[in-house]
């Protein structure tokens, strides 16, 4: 038993230590891209901000896997839209959870206005709805056009959770980048990781710096500077905020890092 006890010891040590890393960074260099090749989306060759939108499945995968993203473009002055395809509705609460991600975007920083949620009948929340990738790809193309945007981030292929709407999040986007006319936009994708990896709280920005500074930029690892802003952010989703969701915030990975992917197809 001693050694399993050395084990929580260190693991307890390991993390403090990480999360100490991470505020030490928020305190000297304001939204760094921690040991990236390179700074996370360059500028255009104009000097003007990106315009970036976020696509996820329900209102909570922003503030749960995604804040560490928004919070970093918000602070450096991208101007973020996010596309929301459901309502989340599979529990009758799709009203309530429209609300909610709204709330939790104004903590993000993300205003009300470059939010659109959707409520289509073949885009509905559950685990058993398949999502046609031919219909994702149509809504963000309207979307991308007639807002000008640039930049895309999405889901992985896996969608970190696995839940099928995530990973039909992740085919649809897909399915745009593959038309010609769309191949200007550039594409980021969330890493899925491990178990181990996914709650391993802040510790994990060791494991995903040292894969993107590897990456020749393709990688990015960024840090969240605040990550009370996170809990802050899901705590606004009340019809979601129970215990487990705490647990999950507290001790996820997606809380204090987020490892972003450039998607080439």
């Amino acid at each position: 038993m001693d050694w399993f006890l050395v084990l929580i010891l260190f693991l307890l040590l390991l993390w403090v230590v990480s999360l100490c890393k991470i505020l030490y960074y928020a305190s000297r260099v304001p939204t760094v891209s921690f040991l990236s090749k390179g700074e996370f989306i360059i500028l255009c060759e104009d000097a003007q901000k990106r315009k970036v939108i976020l696509v996820v499945a329900h209102p909570d995968d922003e503030a749960m896997f995604f804040s560490p993203t928004i919070l970093y473009l918000t602070s450096k002055g991208h101007t973020v839209h996010i596309l929301c395809l459901s309502t989340g509705n599979a529990d009758g609460k799709g009203n309530v959870r429209k609300e909610e991600l709204y709330h939790a975007c104004s903590s993000l920083k993300v205003p009300r206005q470059h939010i659109k949620i959707l409520d289509h009948p073949d885009l509905q929340d559950g685990f058993d709805n398949m999502w046609s990738s031919i219909l994702i790809a149509k809504i963000i193309k309207e979307e991308t056009a007639s807002l000008g945007l640039d930049l895309l981030i999405t889901f992985d292929s896996y969608g970190i959770s696995g839940h099928r709407n995530h990973r039909d999040v992740h085919n649809g986007v897909c399915t745009f980048l593959c038309e010609d006319s769309q191949r200007g936009i550039e594409a980021w994708e969330l890493l899925s990781t491990s178990i181990i990896r996914k709650y391993s709280g802040p510790m994990d920005l060791w494991l995903s710096a040292l894969l993107a500074s590897s990456s020749r930029g393709q990688m990015h690892c960024l840090l969240n500077e605040h990550p009370v802003k996170s809990f802050m952010a899901m705590a606004q989703h009340q019809s979601q905020w129970i215990w487990f969701r705490k647990l999950f915030v507290v001790f996820s990975s997606y809380t204090y890092v987020n490892m972003l992917r450039k998607i080439n197809l």
